[in-house]
């Protein structure tokens, strides 16, 4: 066989192999980017849904220290972390975006219109608040972000929804915000664990989202 035959052979290989690598990369890219955005959907339909049902529950009183609803809503702050740590803070803000579209208007028609605006007017601050000092804690240790932006930021949120929800109506509300804060920074602890255990499923540097890598 010709050197000129061997030299085209090997060419050949090559360009079939480089071939085969972008078509392989594109696919991986095409993959990561349909599995982004079925996570994405997830989330913002889990934070709909953790809207909704913590506006209804939160007319169902515990006691006079606690609804049921302070047990339910704090997994919104779990779900605008963990978006905010895989997907950035864009991605985040997308999220509460558009759960809170959603959870208002299923809010409207499924608990008490005042309840509703309260929520939502509160929820779209607070989280918002979250992404802003989760994003600038994002370098620290794993449980500072999550921690410190949900002890912040369950504060402004309780404040507001229920000054604006109960105010004037002659329930306990003050003893349920108290209540309510009290069982959102139990549940900000607790809630860390699950949040460590979604890190560890992550094949990156934690410290990056996705979107960073």
């Amino acid at each position: 066989m010709s050197k000129g035959l061997i030299s085209n052979k090997f060419i050949g290989q090559n360009y079939n192999n480089h071939l085969l690598n972008v078509i392989i990369k594109f696919y991986d890219v095409q993959m990561v980017m349909m599995l982004k955005q079925k996570s994405l959907i997830t989330l913002i339909i889990g934070m709909a849904l953790v809207v909704v049902i913590s506006n209804i529950a939160v007319s169902y009183p515990i006691n006079d220290w606690l609804t049921w609803g302070a047990l339910t809503y704090p997994i919104a702050f779990l779900v605008t972390d963990m978006t905010n740590r895989l997907f950035g803070v864009a991605r985040a803000r997308t999220v509460v975006y558009a759960g809170f579209l959603i959870g208002v208007i299923l809010s409207l028609w499924a608990a008490d219109m005042r309840i509703a605006l309260a929520s939502g007017s509160a929820f779209l601050i607070a989280q918002l608040l979250d992404i802003t000092i989760f994003d600038k804690l994002r370098q620290k240790t794993w449980g500072k972000a999550p921690l410190i932006s949900t002890i912040i930021s369950s504060a402004v949120d309780t404040l507001l929804f229920f000054s604006i929800a109960f105010v004037a109506t002659g329930l306990p509300w003050v003893t349920w915000a108290i209540g309510d804060y009290g069982a959102k920074l139990a549940m900000a602890a607790i809630l860390l664990m699950p949040f460590r255990f979604f890190l560890s499923l992550i094949p990156s540097n934690p410290n990056k989202s996705f979107d960073q890598a």
